[in-house]
Parts: C-alpha cells; sequence; structure tokens
C-alpha cells in the first residue's frame, strides 16, 4: 500500500460536476494498493497516517498528528501511484491490484481510519474523479506498508 499524505487547507472531489467528499483544514489522501497488499499493510498504514506528526504546534514545529488538531481527511483512490516509469513512455500499471481487491482494502483503511476517530470523507472508488487542494506547507508525504 501507497499513500501520497498532504497537508491540506481545504480539499474536495468531485464526479461530474458533483462534489462528493470535502474537508476543511487536514489531510488529503491519494491511496494506491498493489496485489501483494492486505489487512496488515491498511493497519499499518491507518495508523501511521493517524499519528503522523506533521502540523504545527504553537512554538511552529511539526509535532501535532491530525487527531490533535481536529482535522479530517479526504481519501482517494489513486491506483496510479504505482504506476511504472522505467521502461518507455507509456507506464505500466501491472503492479496496481485489480478493483476486487483494492476496493476492499480501500475501504478497510477509511474504516480503520475513522475508528482513530478521524472524520474521513471519500472520493468515488473507480470513478473519473476532479481534485481540488490546497496544499498547506507545503507538506508532501509517502507512506508505504513495503521497502
Amino acid at each position: 500500500m501507497k499513500i501520497m499524505v498532504q497537508r491540506a487547507k481545504a480539499a474536495k472531489v468531485r464526479v461530474e460536476g458533483k462534489v462528493v467528499g470535502q474537508i476543511e483544514r487536514g489531510l488529503m489522501l491519494l491511496i494506491g494498493v498493489t496485489h501483494e497488499d492486505g489487512l496488515e499493510d491498511v493497519t499499518y498504514c491507518a495508523k501511521k497516517v493517524a499519528n503522523l506528526r506533521i502540523f504545527e504546534d504553537e512554538m511552529g514545529k511539526m509535532n501535532l498528528s491530525i487527531k490533535e488538531v481536529g482535522g479530517a481527511i479526504l481519501s482517494i483512490s489513486q491506483f496510479t501511484l504505482y504506476g511504472n516509469t522505467e521502461k518507455g513512455n507509456r507506464p505500466s500499471y501491472s503492479e496496481a491490484a485489480r478493483p476486487e481487491v483494492a476496493k476492499p482494502l480501500y475501504d478497510a483503511f477509511n474504516v480503520m481510519l475513522r475508528n482513530h476517530g478521524i472524520h474521513v470523507e471519500e472520493g468515488l472508488f473507480g470513478a473519473m474523479m476532479d481534485v481540488e487542494f490546497t496544499n498547506e506547507g507545503p507538506v508532501t508525504l509517502i507512506v508505504a506498508s513495503k521497502k
């Protein structure tokens, strides 16, 4: 599992022009699942994201988690995170999990985040989405369950 974590002032996702998920301050996540992932990967990534200390405290240090600042998460499925660009100019997506494998793991990830006490909004799995957000900082990190 691979997650691009972006600290956001605000974020929203639209499908066919309709807003399906929207947050104010928090995290915008792009989530990729590979065919080797399982619940242990989901558990690891959910715990890591919930506890990442990437929000500033009163001294201006990145020392607070999303839970501590009362932020929300916008979670977007993104199979292209497993795009391989090593050969040629057209990415290969063979490392990305098929939808029947990826969707249950994506759903479980979002449930686990909610179990950590975080409000989670979602995009629409498998849909063409328009994502709009303001990256605060900018702060962008990659969380991966495998090296």
